[in-house]
């Protein structure tokens, strides 16, 4: 292992960037490798052109002739672009995304090898569904599971493969996959959305809730990773000292790229155009050797696909440029570690974003109208919220004074703060003509000259407004981003609802106008959404008192935060709102909460394995080589050799201390493990491996990270933290 750990040490150095060359404009590359509606109009008839079109804008279903016509011309197409496969490509519950790849080839009714694909191979199949979890919607011999075909994300060409993104089901209907309530929770939000938007525009027809996320990431040498056997098994390091120069200085933040760093960046950003994910922005993020890719914001249900679609890419070009990227929200300990920031926001099918400030009193009254919404629903539902971005990994960032708070809060700046204090007073009931005048004018009519200035972002706050979408920070670097989106979605559909429904009642028993009814409930929203909002510093202590006293939560952990989706008004919601049924919901507490305790599990393993496999062999040659060194001195000074020898001695003594504590540690380990593993439930299960198997990490970690200052730099058998984090 020590040998692994300087050759590779060798091979980093020595690493040059692989060149990467392309001119064409990334225009021109956009999309060339996707099915667009551009490439449809070429292979497709107008009539079924119009029927796929209205399927991909109305949600309406395809003949089989055309998904005939459709699949033929797909195949026809990926073919003159070198396509010899086709898949179905789905996003099932383990996080991750799958696909099982058939040929085109096929033999005709004579014997006659040609090549096939139509439109029920196009439109659904039947993968065997066994090993995916289920969390309990069937039972493992009951392995049928079938993948149904998404007009609205269109279709790709990876490598040599046409991939056709769809949902995943069970045989009774139930939903396997994140995509298949991700698109409910988006059926239910434009619904809601478009009645309320109607109150301003009788010409909108539907709503689409649009994304752009922001990943984080890590890129260490792929030769230096194989050193760690925690970084390739559990993604992040269990142990290592950090280096005595880490982000102290902010020298890499937006700093200049590093050049094998932009070498993987510019074939990987290549990679993206040709399957039309629009990325635009990268850049140098806090910590060494993390990085950030943004793209320019899309409908919410292609931008989910086009994030876990990179997350594969990535992996495979930083391979072949002799990288390893983490995605792991928090791979090194001491340094910042990595989000996916989730900027959401509604637009309208008129192009308009209906939380973007207008040039009138009417375009802001509706800004204000979505915006309050927002608050009002986040509050609403704060403890969702923070359930939605709940995971093993992210427990170590959240509320590390790095990252948002495990409490939701909402920043929406002093300027706004301002407009919504004016608008609580604003008289109950209806208007006199001066109060409408002076409101209009005064108040809402200035909303873009306020908030001009009012780009600053709380870092410290997990949902935050950001002039003209909210930021929803919480989110973990390696989550799938359909669980934050389906929630932020439903719950959003809810509160349209009941705010339609509230003005609707204020018009018809108050005979109250329509803005004066929107006020008047407007108002209310803001006296009883005070609490979530907070401007200040949120990994303040003084922060938590007063967020209790608010009465919101604080659900530190991922087993307390899970439980909150099995509330019994939470699996409501989802019910009235037609995004999951309580089987769906319950099916996905028990893969999360499962998947939380294998997690731990996993590491605490690997942990162990690492100590009583590579550190304590090696302290103990170390220790014997000074005990060697000192019986030396011994035979040279005779009595006197302590005079000559307290280094020596010194350090025997804190070896010895340091392996005695690490033995003990490890030996609770497995035994706290093994009381964990017996309990017949998995929520105690869940909350044994958080309270007694999780604390022991750190026990281990600072014995292991003592030995590493004291044993011999030659004879350490894991890539250190200055060799890992410094790209050479």
């Amino acid at each position: 292992m020590n040998n692994l750990r300087f050759q590779a040490l060798q091979d980093a150095v020595s690493r040059r960037p692989q060149s990467f060359h392309n001119e064409q404009k990334k225009s021109t590359l956009f999309g060339s490798h996707v099915f667009t509606k551009k490439v449809m109009r070429t292979f497709l008839t107008k009539q079924a052109f119009i029927e796929v079109n209205e399927a991909i804008e109305k949600g309406t279903k395809i003949k089989r002739t055309v998904a005939d016509h459709v699949a033929a011309s797909m195949k026809d197409w990926a073919i003159s672009m070198g396509a010899t496969h086709y898949t179905h490509w789905f996003q099932p519950l383990t996080g991750a995304t799958a696909e099982k790849h058939d040929a085109f080839f096929d033999f005709d009714s004579n014997g006659d090898s040609l090549e096939h694909f139509d439109g029920s191979q196009l439109v659904q199949q039947e993968p065997d569904a066994s090993s995916f979890p289920s969390g309990g919607i069937r039972n493992t011999f009951e392995a049928r599971g079938y993948t149904a075909w998404d007009p609205s994300s269109p279709a790709f060409i990876y490598g040599t493969t046409l991939c056709i993104p769809t949902i995943f089901v069970s045989y009774t209907g139930e939903a396997l996959d994140n995509k298949t309530p991700l698109l409910r929770a988006l059926n239910a939000v434009d619904n809601a959305a478009t009645q309320v938007a109607k109150y301003f525009d009788k010409n909108v027809t539907h709503v689409d809730a649009t994304l752009g996320w922001e990943q984080e990431y890590f890129l260490i040498d792929k030769a230096l990773a194989a050193s760690r056997p925690d970084i390739m098994l559990a993604g992040r390091t269990l142990v290592g000292h950090p280096p005595p120069k880490g982000q102290q200085l902010d020298d890499h933040y937006f700093g200049s790229i590093p050049s094998r760093a932009i070498t993987f960046m510019r074939e990987l950003e290549y990679e993206c155009m040709l399957l039309g994910i629009p990325v635009k922005t990268r850049h140098n993020e806090v910590a060494p050797n993390q990085f950030e890719l943004a793209p320019i914001f899309e409908e919410a249900n292609l931008a989910v696909d086009h994030n876990a679609l990179l997350m594969d890419i990535m992996g495979k070009v930083a391979s072949k440029h002799h990288f390893k990227v983490l995605l792991h929200e928090k791979p090194f300990s001491g340094i910042n570690g990595s989000g996916k920031h989730n900027n959401w926001s509604l637009s309208t099918s008129t192009g308009i974003n209906l939380l973007s400030p207008g040039k009138t009193p009417m375009s802001n009254l509706q800004f204000l109208t979505f915006f309050i919404t927002t608050i009002k629903a986040v509050h609403n539902y704060e403890s969702l919220v923070r359930s939605s971005v709940a995971s093993a990994g992210n427990d170590h960032r959240l509320g590390a004074n790095e990252a948002p708070p495990a409490i939701m809060s909402i920043f929406i700046g002093s300027q706004l703060s301002a407009v919504l204090e004016d608008l609580e007073h604003v008289s109950k009931g209806k208007l006199s003509p001066k109060e409408k005048t002076d409101l209009k004018l005064n108040v809402v009519g200035k909303i873009p000259e306020i908030l001009l200035d009012n780009t600053d972002r709380n870092r410290t706050s997990p949902f935050a407004f950001t002039g003209n979408k909210f930021e929803f920070r919480a989110v973990g670097s390696n989550q799938n981003c359909a669980i934050p989106m389906t929630v932020l979605n439903t719950i959003m559909a809810k509160q349209l609802m009941e705010f339609k429904s509230e003005v609707d009642a204020l018009i018809k028993s108050k005979k109250l106008k329509k803005d004066d009814a929107i006020f008047n409930v407007l108002r209310e929203y803001i006296k009883t959404t005070k609490n979530i909002l907070f401007d200040g510093d949120g990994y303040s202590s003084a922060w938590e008192k007063e967020a209790a006293r608010r009465g919101l939560s604080n659900l530190r952990k991922t087993p307390e935060a899970l439980a909150v989706r099995v509330q019994n008004d939470i699996i409501a919601l989802f019910e009235e709102m037609n995004v999951m049924n309580g089987v769906e919901q319950k099916a996905r507490y028990e893969i999360q909460i499962e998947q939380y305790v294998q997690c731990i599990e996993i590491e605490s393993l690997v942990l162990e394995n690492i100590v009583n496999n590579q550190i304590l062999p090696t302290a103990f040659k170390y220790q014997h080589m000074l005990v060697e060194n000192v019986s030396g001195l011994k035979q040279i000074y005779g009595d006197t050799f302590s005079k000559h020898a307290p280094v020596a001695m010194s350090t025997i003594e804190n070896i010895s201390n340091l392996t005695d504590k690490l033995h003990a540690a490890c030996e609770t380990l497995a035994k706290e493990r093994s009381k964990s593993n017996s309990m017949s439930k998995l929520d105690d299960r869940a909350q044994m491996y958080a309270k007694n198997v999780l604390p022991l990490f750190d026990t281990i970690r600072e014995a292991v990270d003592g030995l590493e200052l004291i044993v011999d730099d030659s004879t350490w058998p894991l890539a250190k933290y200055r060799e890992l984090l410094f790209l050479r």
